[in-house]
C-alpha cells in the first residue's frame, strides 16, 4: 500500500510565533517608512472617502487581472472604477482595526522600496503588465510566508466585495438580485 500524504515542513508554535512578530515588525517598518516619505498620505482621493491616489495605480492594475473572464473587455474599465468606488464604500464600514490594516497593505504594496522585492514588481503599478500582475498574484498565493498568503487573500476578497456588490456584476453569474419585498 503506498503512502500518498504530503511531508510539508511543521510550523512549531514558536517558529509561527517568529514569523508573526517579523512580519509585524516589516509591516510596521514599512508604514512608518511609507508615512515619512509621504507614500501614507491620509488625504483620501478626489472624490472617495478611504482610498488615496497613490493606491489607486495598484487597484487599477490589479483589478482587471481578478476580474478577467466576469467582465468583457470592452467594460472592463467601467468595472474597474465601479470597484475601486465600491471598495471606497465597504472600507468606510470596516472598524478602524480592518481600515488600518488595509492602508498598511496598500502602503507596502505603493512604497517603490518593499513593493519591488515583495510582489517582483519594480516599477510604479502604472507600469505593470498583466503578466507582471499575474506573477505576483501568483506569487502571494503561492508563497511560503503565510503574511503574504494572507495578503493575497486580503486583497482578493476586497476586489471580489467589491465587484459582487455591485447590481452589474449579478447577470454574469445568474443572481437575480435581491427578492422584492
Amino acid at each position: 500500500m503506498n503512502d500518498h500524504t504530503l511531508n510539508a515542513p511543521q510550523l512549531s508554535r514558536r517558529g509561527l510565533l517568529k514569523v508573526g512578530l517579523l512580519g509585524s515588525a516589516f509591516l510596521a517598518t514599512a508604514g512608518v517608512t511609507a508615512t515619512l516619505s509621504g507614500c501614507s498620505a491620509s488625504v483620501p482621493a478626489s472624490g472617495l472617502v478611504t482610498l488615496r491616489s497613490s493606491d489607486l495605480p495598484f487597484l487599477r492594475a490589479v483589478i482587471p487581472v481578478i476580474l478577467e473572464g466576469a467582465v468583457s473587455v470592452e467594460k472592463m474599465p467601467a468595472a474597474v472604477e465601479q470597484s475601486i468606488t465600491g471598495l471606497d464604500y465597504s472600507l468606510t464600514r470596516f472598524s478602524p482595526e480592518m481600515q488600518k490594516l488595509t492602508v498598511q497593505l496598500f502602503d507596502v504594496l505603493a512604497l517603490g522600496l518593499t513593493r519591488g522585492p515583495l510582489t517582483g514588481v519594480w516599477g510604479s503599478w502604472d507600469n505593470a503588465s498583466t503578466a507582471d500582475v499575474r506573477s505576483f498574484l501568483n506569487r502571494w498565493q503561492n508563497s511560503s510566508l503565510s503574511l503574504l498568503k494572507m495578503g493575497h487573500a486580503s486583497i482578493l476578497q476586497l476586489v471580489m466585495l467589491a465587484w459582487y456588490g455591485n447590481s452589474e456584476s449579478w447577470a454574469h453569474c445568474g443572481y437575480p438580485g435581491p427578492p422584492k419585498v
